[in-house]
């Protein structure tokens, strides 16, 4: 839980449903650099944003170190498809439920972001929904070495938005990175989170134009 943080606001939730998709695979992919059209595995995570007295929060995963794929990485709560789920809230919902314990009946899903393809061959859904506490959490040991929250407002802060860069087999792969603490937020998680942040801003920039026009 996050006590008595200066970056304290509350959520404008009819401006965060207002930028969201209201069905999954809605408005234009977000690719990652050298990711097309090809065929991917799809996916969904679980976009949970906590509503502390205090001010939002994000609530993120530390995966553990053994996992095949993105093993150590900061994540949303999620993986990919399985042939029985219904829809991408479902894939979400139960992934989330299978690695930290959360019910689906304490996430209230707002709306989805656009896909997010990425250079490791998934095709993720965002779910974006609300949590409210208290939360009765608890990690899979198997999957998931810590839970954490970092504020919404820094996430969303664009100052906190970085480039960064790494080379694997003489490939340059470009990506967002979030710093918070002692934390480094990146990849198709950090991707993620400056999609929403970009839709909130623009949405904010509307408004206040909207309510300020220009005078001839």
């Amino acid at each position: 839980m996050i006590e008595d943080r200066a970056e304290t606001e509350r959520l404008d939730v009819g401006l965060l449903r207002s930028v969201l998709n209201p069905n999954p695979a809605s408005g234009a992919a977000v690719r990652e650099e050298g990711v097309g059209n090809e065929a991917l595995i799809p996916a969904a995570v679980l976009f949970p944003i906590v509503l502390h007295a205090s001010g939002p929060s994000v609530l993120l995963t530390q995966r553990t170190e053994h996992l095949k794929n993105h093993a150590g990485q900061i994540s949303f709560p999620g993986g990919r498809a399985e042939a029985e789920d219904l829809s991408p809230a479902h894939t979400a919902l139960r992934e989330a439920q299978e690695e930290i314990g959360l019910a689906s009946k304490s996430a209230e899903i707002l709306g989805y972001l656009p896909e997010y393809r990425t250079s490791t061959g998934f095709c993720v859904t965002p779910v974006v929904a609300l949590l409210t506490p208290p939360l009765d959490l608890r990690a899979d040991p198997t999957e998931v070495a810590e839970i954490f929250e970092v504020p919404f407002a820094h996430l969303m802060n664009s100052a906190n938005h970085q480039r960064d860069s790494l080379t694997r087999n003489g490939v340059v792969r470009r990506f967002f990175a979030i710093p918070y603490e002692n934390r480094y937020i990146w990849g198709a998680t950090a991707g993620i989170i400056v999609t929403l942040a970009r839709a909130l801003m623009a949405a904010e920039a509307s408004r206040v134009a909207d309510r300020c026009p220009v005078a001839d």
